[in-house]
This record gives structure tokens, sequence and C-alpha cells, in this order.
């Protein structure tokens, strides 16, 4: 008896898959900057049309997780949320 078991995504899957959900209609910012300890951090910033430009999320240790927190953001945007406290004001 075999068993379907999901194996997790490796890190190009998880970019191709944000990468997919993003319109290409949205502005999206992506930046890298050391912390102060100088390991480089990624924040990223995604504008949906006919709103404001969006807060920076907050440093992440991967492009992929800012990404997607930038996405979240966005998708609670459109339904009526403020996204939490997953950005920042910059």
């Amino acid at each position: 008896m075999s068993h379907n078991y999901a194996t997790p995504l490796t890190p190009e899957k998880r970019l191709a898959r944000v990468l997919s959900r993003i319109p290409g209609d949205w502005p999206l910012a992506i930046e890298r900057q050391p912390d102060p300890s100088g390991t480089p951090r990624w924040r990223a910033r995604l504008t949906p049309p006919g709103h404001d430009a969006q807060e920076w999320t907050p440093p992440h240790e991967t492009m992929v997780e800012a990404l997607e927190a930038a996405w979240r953001h966005a998708r609670a945007l459109l339904n009526g949320g403020t996204g939490g406290h997953d950005t920042v004001k910059n």
C-alpha cells in the first residue's frame, strides 16, 4: 500500500508559486539590506492597483519569505483587512 506524503516545497518552487500568484500589473519592489550584524535581510512591497503604495514588509531571511509576506498583506488589503502587523513603515 502506498502513501501520498506531501514533500516540502523547495525555495525555487516557493518562489515560482508566489510569483505566479502576483498579477503582472501590480508594482513589486524587493530590497536586500544588511542587518546590524551584516547578514543580508530581504523585504518586499506589493501594491495592488487602485491603492496607495504599501509599506515594506519587515526584514526576512530569504527573498521568498519577504515576497510571501507582501502577498499576504496585499490579499488582506483587497479583502478589507489591514494586513495585520506584517509590514513596517519606512
